[in-house]
């Protein structure tokens, strides 16, 4: 039996332990979950419409934190983009939307939602704004009203990831073509 100990003499470890003791029989509800841990949400196929694979990112993103990328149109500096997605962010919030938003650029900000599910919508709504350029989601960029004539091409994805590979392969050829070790190997 280990020696009863004053709790005024506790350390943090001693304190640790005895929550943990508290906690072992303690339930836990799903919503206390993280998210994570939680199940996953049963999906309605009756609900799905096959012509529109958007329905589907809809019900498998229900419930579950997302981000979204959004792009000010012109050249904004940090500070107007902060007070132009402010404005945007205080609509949805009105519009009852649990959005927040996080500056990564001085035309560029994160839209974080609680619930995926609603990230369409609220696309929509962003899109639909004069100084939006585009919104990525999912990979998907969806060109907005403040995006130039020469961008609007309607659902792009993200041209980066292919410009990255063809680089890659680029510098694996000339790799391959220039690498001395091995043509001092044929020669021996």
């Amino acid at each position: 039996p280990a020696k009863k100990k004053d709790i005024r003499d506790y350390n943090d470890a001693d304190m640790a332990r005895l929550l943990e003791q508290w906690e072992k029989d303690d339930e836990i509800e799903e919503g206390d979950l993280p998210e994570h841990k939680r199940p996953p949400a049963p999906i309605d196929f009756s609900k799905i419409d096959p012509g529109k694979p958007e329905s589907i990112l809809k019900l498998t993103k229900k419930g579950k934190t997302l981000m979204m990328f959004v792009t000010v149109s012109g050249n904004p500096t940090e500070k107007e983009t902060e007070e132009i997605t402010s404005l945007w962010q205080g609509s949805l919030f009105n519009a009852n939307y649990d959005v927040q938003r996080f500056i990564v650029g001085s035309n560029r900000a994160i839209f974080m939602l609680r619930d995926g599910g609603y990230a369409w919508e609220i696309k929509d709504f962003l899109i639909n704004q004069e100084r939006c350029a585009d919104v990525t989601l999912e990979g998907q960029v969806y060109p907005g009203k403040g995006a130039e004539e020469n961008d609007k091409g309607k659902n792009k994805t993200k041209p980066e990831k292919a410009k990255k590979k063809k680089d890659a392969d680029k510098k694996s050829n000339s790799i391959k073509e220039d690498n001395r070790a091995t043509k001092q190997r044929e020669d021996l």
